[in-house]
Parts: C-alpha cells; sequence; structure tokens
C-alpha cells in the first residue's frame, strides 16, 4: 500500500506565509511527478505546482512568484513554500505523487487527504 500524507496546513493573515509537507511512503518502485493541487468551496480542484523527478517544474499563473515546489527523493517528500499569501489561495491543498507501486504495476496517481489553508483578509 502507499500512504500520502501532508501536513501544515493552517489559519493566516494575507502577506503571510505557510510550508507544506507531503510524505509518501509504503510499496513504492519508483515516483515520477510529485505535486500539489487545491480545491476552494465550489470550485474545481486545480494545479498548484508539481515537480518531477529530474526537478522540471510547473506552476499555476496565479501562484508564480509566491509558490516554491520542492522535493526531497531520498525522503520522498514534496514540499510548497507559501508567501505573500492571499485571501485567494484559502482551499484545501492536495499532493499528488504520480508512481509505480511495484516493478509490473503501472503508473497510478495516489491522493493525500488534503489540508486546509484558510488565508484571512
Amino acid at each position: 500500500q502507499v500512504q500520502v500524507v501532508e501536513s501544515g496546513g493552517g489559519l493566516v493573515q494575507a502577506g503571510g506565509s505557510l510550508r507544506l509537507s507531503c510524505a509518501v511512503s509504503g510499496s513504492i518502485f519508483k515516483i515520477n511527478t510529485m505535486g500539489w493541487y487545491r480545491q476552494a468551496p465550489g470550485k474545481q480542484r486545480e494545479l498548484v505546482a508539481t515537480m518531477t523527478s529530474g526537478g522540471s517544474t510547473n506552476y499555476a499563473d496565479s501562484v508564480k512568484g509566491r509558490f516554491t515546489i520542492s522535493r526531497d527523493n531520498a525522503k520522498i517528500t514534496v514540499y510548497l513554500q507559501m508567501n505573500s499569501l492571499k485571501p485567494e489561495d484559502t482551499a484545501v491543498y492536495y499532493c499528488n505523487a504520480d508512481l509505480k507501486p511495484t516493478w509490473y504495476s503501472t503508473r497510478e496517481d495516489y491522493w493525500g487527504q488534503g489540508t486546509q489553508v484558510t488565508v484571512s483578509s
């Protein structure tokens, strides 16, 4: 089994910072892209930032210059440093890992349970 566990959410004032962490554990043969998505009330889940195993990154336009994704491949952990937070960043943030649990498995997406980020104005 694969476990994806996020931490680091909370309540912060506009302009503040938070750092999210996501640790992946369990049966993992190969892990590819890891990333963060978010879903605000009444809206669809959207990409925030992703990072490939080679270090290439992709960010949503709305967070460029404010958020930074990083990962520690040895710890199989991905981070999201969020600075200059805005009320519109309020959402549940989900960690995603694209991986193969075993050598004979197909690639699958695994999701964490989500962590709430609330930015007050």
